[in-house]
């Protein structure tokens, strides 16, 4: 099948060419013609899939093909006028035609970029994205241009509506992006005010890893006669995803094999998943000083940091990103050749969206987890979720003391079953207190194999990439 075959005009076809598209993706044949016809969707379809296209291409074609507004002054005209009159002039609200929420910035920024590589032969389009970290001045001035689409995350949005900024009155389109994972960051009441400020008579377009449980009974509610389209449930195998796990004794091993792993000269870009911000922030700086160009990205930093350290990983100027699960949706970087689950997700769900990241655009990659034996629980509810095992991987020299068959699983607090509580742990995540500092990592001495050149201290990445 064709993009011609469902229904798109020359002008998108030809962007859809140009930005090297060729044929639609499971997902978008079989949501495009129904998004063109007017229905309401509900999607099920994991990472990955080509699902921001599936709602933006019929969006587009649909703002492209409509009658041109009648003509008036410009929003920039009325504010001359007023000037000119001696008025203050007054804000008016932007009435966008299509709203996309997204559950994190990246996402959203992701969104903004695709739409305006699909909208590139189509004239008079106008798209923006608001959303937090980015100065009010600046949003303000971006929804002056009355723009027909606005992505936006939930909170960022609320703030513009209560303050008269945004008018949902026109509003034709709602798209629910990453459904299931706004709900999980707890934007179930955002979500609900904000659908109930937009027009009974809009269309629908939900799209999520699953429709079981809250997501489903939500998607029911603001949807009307919605077609659903289940392509695959976020347990779905990626079969171009090789997963291994090394189990690790304690941090200082930990940290040995992954600087050992990230020198494999066949990694193009890798991300590196820690638990915690001050983890990102820690292991960042320490690669930094091995000698590897990486930089952190997590919640705590500017928007503006964070959008420099993406366009840096995506100019290839950043080989290791070390990051929270705020990018575990949203990074859609194709060179990306390997993922490391420096500390395993919480949730198996999770999981699943980070191996993700890699192996995009039918590339191959490679997802290793590196694993304290006391989360053999949290590997088994991974298995169980993906329905896929992950192979124990063992390196000549970094083997662990204890092996997967005689270690004893444990809870994260140290409790054995049948046993007193033990004692709680004094030990930081990169060395005891007064204890000699344990870098875990190989400084540069030698020759770098893999094309590097020079190592950074932590304190120059942090300048350059503005983190901090």
């Amino acid at each position: 099948m064709t993009f011609a075959e469902l229904g798109l005009n020359q002008a998108i076809q030809k962007a859809l060419a140009d930005s090297g598209y060729t044929e639609p993706t499971p997902v978008q044949a079989q949501a495009i013609p129904a998004a063109l016809e007017g229905r309401d969707l509900m999607v099920s379809s994991q990472t990955g899939s080509g699902k921001t296209a599936a709602f933006m291409l019929p969006a587009i074609q649909k703002f492209s093909s409509a009658e041109p507004a009648k003509s008036g002054p410009t929003p920039n005209q009325e504010r001359q006028s007023a000037r000119a009159r001696g008025d203050r002039p007054r804000f008016q609200a932007a009435q966008p035609k299509m709203l996309v929420l997204t559950p994190t910035r990246e996402l959203a920024l992701q969104v903004t970029s695709a739409t305006e590589k699909y909208g590139a032969q189509t004239k008079g389009l106008k798209v923006v994205a608001i959303l937090g970290g980015m100065p009010y001045p600046k949003q303000m001035q971006l929804l002056s241009r009355n723009p027909e689409i606005l992505v936006a995350t939930p909170g960022r949005l609320i703030d513009h509506m209560e303050s008269g900024k945004i008018d949902f009155s026109q509003l034709q389109i709602l798209v629910l992006d990453e459904a299931d994972r706004m709900l999980d960051m707890g934007f179930i009441e955002d979500i609900e005010k904000i659908v109930a400020a937009t027009p009974q008579t809009r269309q629908t377009l939900l799209f999520s890893a699953t429709l079981d449980g809250l997501v489903g009974r939500m998607a029911q509610k603001i949807t009307q006669n919605a077609l659903v389209i289940k392509l695959s449930g976020p347990s779905a195998k990626h079969q171009n995803i090789e997963q291994r796990m090394h189990f690790v004794d304690d941090l200082s091993h930990k940290n040995r094999l992954l600087d050992y792993l990230l020198r494999d000269v066949s990694i193009d870009q890798a991300v590196v998943f820690t638990a915690t911000k001050r983890d990102a922030d820690t292991i960042a700086d320490r690669l930094n000083i091995a000698g590897f160009s990486a930089a952190a990205l997590h919640g705590d930093m500017h928007q503006v940091a964070r959008n420099r350290t993406l366009s840096a990983m995506r100019a290839g100027q950043v080989r290791v990103l070390v990051a929270t699960d705020v990018a575990a949706r949203g990074i859609d970087v194709p060179t990306i050749s390997h993922v490391f689950n420096y500390d395993l997700p919480k949730s198996p769900e999770d999981y699943v969206h980070r191996i993700g990241r890699t192996g995009r655009a039918g590339r191959n990659g490679l997802a290793i987890s590196l694993v304290n034996h006391a989360e053999n629980m949290n590997v088994r509810n991974i298995e169980r979720f993906t329905k896929q095992q992950i192979p124990v991987d063992i390196i000549a020299g970094y083997e662990p003391k204890k092996t997967a068959a005689t270690s004893k699983p444990i809870s994260k607090s140290g409790w054995k079953p049948g046993g007193a509580r033990a004692p709680a742990r004094t030990e930081s995540r990169f060395g005891k207190p007064g204890a000699p500092k344990r870098e875990g990592f190989s400084r540069p001495d030698a020759p770098r194999k893999d094309g590097y050149k020079g190592a950074r201290t932590g304190t120059s990445a942090r300048r350059e990439y503005g983190d901090r």
